[in-house]
């Protein structure tokens, strides 16, 4: 877009349609992630799939990372619009595939396809939003993203429930087929639009390569992340399965993410790394909670639900505070002070299981984490965007997308793990685990400021990071 158009806000010309668009296509995914959740009892009691269960989830989960990582790869070559083409025609695929299945191996089929396109469509998004929307815009549009998750936590379950019941669980896959496409459809003019205007940069001599080798690294790491959430349905040999599993996916994520990540490089290696750990400490306490209050408090699964629903409230309304701070709120700040929040929550709940506290202290705690990381997640969008150049926009975006999942999906293996194997106490252990997380993310925080000036995060030059320059 030109300069003159930099003033402009997200829901204003030109950026109207391809904001509405790119929204839906983010709240869809997110839907269909939160009311498979609902209704897959109902589905697996349906289709006599009891055994498959758990790879219905994690499937989709895995695949995604492979997507990822080709997405990426194919806009650093060609830019984001036949990336983002493909991966919503992968996504609604999987719907339709999901929606009309009779048995339930079909029915994972459809969630693999649809991961897939999940997964390539989210980094597609970013890329697209790198190309189209000026950097004084980003904090806006990934406020938007965020709320665009957040809410279907509100709806999605209930909406679910409803339709499987006053109809069948088929229909909460096909009918969102029919509003994918509309999302699609508003953000082609800005496709078209990037694509007609003169590049900013210098087209470089020689075009990024196919990067066969990550895409083998990422099959080999979602692999990995099958075989750990599956292998505490491995009796006797669970613990070999988990400790090689998670070996693996560690070796095989050092190709798919910026050189220096997993040491937590400053600049954009630990901007990335905070991601992961932010996702991992608070999905993976997220999980037992609801279960701590029905058990220890005897709540009711609505009740207890709404602790989740307050939590997606304030990490909406974090994620919209921190947009309309801007430059105001500088971004390592904004890291910094989520993950100090994100660390207070989920000791908060440690303390409760472990000295039988009033649920409300967790509860309230919980609130203060999704504060916390609706603060720090868009900041962390930008500043990635901020730290890469045209050429690895989509090798850095598929590397925090893969952190993202990779973080989350770890954790959740390793706290059922935990919870399994500290029966006198699972729900203080599995918070324990959580919250030595959170600490590391508090201590890599402050790494996320960049150093140097040169441009060539990510692949080229990893040493050499530019300023943050998105704020002017």
């Amino acid at each position: 877009m030109t300069s003159d158009t930099s003033t402009a806000g997200i829901l204003r010309r030109p950026y109207l349609l391809a904001t509405v668009g790119a929204c839906a296509l983010v709240f869809l995914s997110a839907f269909e992630s939160l009311a498979v959740t609902t209704i897959m009892p109902l589905v697996s009691r349906d289709l006599d799939g009891a055994s498959l269960y758990a790879l219905a989830f994690a499937g989709p989960l895995a695949t995604g990372v492979m997507g990822m990582v080709a997405a990426g790869n194919w806009s650093d070559r060609r830019g984001p619009a036949a990336p983002l083409y493909s991966s919503v025609a992968l996504f609604v695929l999987g719907l339709l595939i999901a929606g009309t299945a009779g048995t339930m191996e079909m029915l994972v089929l459809g969630r693999l396809v649809q991961g897939l396109g999940g997964g390539a469509m989210t980094v597609a998004l970013y890329v697209l939003v790198a190309r189209v929307y000026p950097p004084a815009l980003h904090p806006k549009i990934f406020a938007a993203f965020a709320a665009s998750w957040v809410v279907p936590s509100l709806v999605g379950p209930f909406a679910a429930g409803v339709v499987a019941q006053l109809s069948s669980w088929h229909w909460v896959f096909l009918g969102v087929v029919g509003l994918v496409v509309p999302a699609l459809l508003m953000v082609v003019p800005a496709v078209r639009g990037m694509d007609s205007e003169p590049a900013a940069e210098p087209v470089p001599a020689e075009p990024v390569p196919w990067a066969f080798g990550r895409m083998g690294w990422a099959a080999l790491a979602a692999v990995a992340v099958l075989g750990l959430n599956l292998s505490a349905e491995v009796p006797g040999f669970g613990g070999v399965i988990a400790v090689v599993a998670l070996v693996i996916a560690l070796i095989a994520v050092k190709p798919l993410v910026p050189r220096g990540t997993l040491t937590a490089r400053r600049g954009l290696p630990s901007v990335i790394l905070v991601r992961g750990l932010a996702s991992a400490a608070f999905f993976g306490a997220e999980v037992y909670l609801p279960y701590l209050l029905t058990e220890r408090y005897a709540f009711t699964p609505t009740f207890a639900g709404l602790t989740l629903t307050g939590a997606a409230l304030a990490w909406a309304g974090a994620s919209a505070i921190q947009g309309r701070l801007g430059a105001r709120l500088a971004d390592d700040l904004a890291v910094k002070i989520g993950a100090i929040m994100v660390l207070i929550a989920v000791i908060s709940t440690l303390v409760t299981a472990a000295l039988s506290l009033p649920a409300a202290v967790a509860i309230a705690g919980w609130i203060l984490a999704g504060g916390g990381m609706g603060l720090m997640y868009p900041r962390l969008s930008v500043m990635t965007l901020a730290l890469s150049t045209e050429e690895n926009q989509g090798f850095n975006s598929a590397a925090m997308s893969i952190s993202d999942s990779l973080g989350g999906a770890l954790s959740l293996a390793a706290t059922g793990l935990v919870f399994a194997a500290f029966t006198a106490s699972p729900f203080a252990a599995v918070f324990a685990l959580t919250a030595i997380i959170a600490v590391v993310g508090v201590v890599i925080a402050p790494r996320v400021a960049a150093r140097a000036a040169s441009p060539g995060a990510g692949m080229g030059a990893p040493d050499a990071q530019p300023e943050l320059t998105h704020h002017s």
